[in-house]
């Protein structure tokens, strides 16, 4: 099935992800957040551990050898949070890399990155990404923005509701 690429912020219904190799299902509460900026990391932990305290959250600073990381695990992220300016391998190489391999097709991977070129969008959608969101400055409004695509994708992830959400 072709992913048909949604922010939070249209309220537009996602469609299903597909589905993972069996006994691999993605685990709709870990999140894998790739960030390479120690400050960014720490503000996406203070905001998922307010807003959502039963997520399990791991945290990696490197994009090289992900896909092949995640290929050998028992279970996957059901949501990677990725940044796109990394150094080394950069977010866009690894997003390619994730969606080469059909065994995490339904890994959902939420582009969160300060950049808002509209070039980096339409290259992160064709990529594969399912949603691409901006890091804003102000800290509460961080918050509001990464609990919106958190619940938004664990939503879409769970088939519970229409999939639809917006970030209040």
């Amino acid at each position: 099935m072709p992913r048909t690429p949604r922010t939070p912020q249209t309220g537009e219904a996602a469609e299903a992800p597909e589905p993972a190799a069996p006994g691999r299902r993605p685990a709709p509460d870990r999140i894998l957040v790739v960030e390479d900026s120690p400050e960014d990391a720490e503000a996406i932990e203070r905001a998922l551990r307010r807003t959502h305290p039963d997520l399990v959250l791991e945290f990696t600073a490197r994009g090289q050898g992900l896909a092949a990381d995640l290929l050998s695990r028992e279970e996957l992220p059901g949501l990677i949070l990725l940044d796109l300016n990394m150094p080394g391998t950069d977010g866009h190489t690894v997003l390619e890399q994730i969606r080469s391999h059909p065994e995490l097709g339904a890994v959902t991977v939420v582009v969160f990155t300060s950049s808002t070129a509209p070039a980096e969008v339409d290259a992160c959608f064709a990529a594969g990404a399912d949603s691409y969101v901006y890091k804003p400055v102000n800290f509460a409004l961080f918050q509001t923005v990464l609990k919106g695509a958190v619940d938004y994708w664990r939503q879409a992830g769970s088939g519970a509701g229409s999939g639809a959400a917006s970030v209040k």
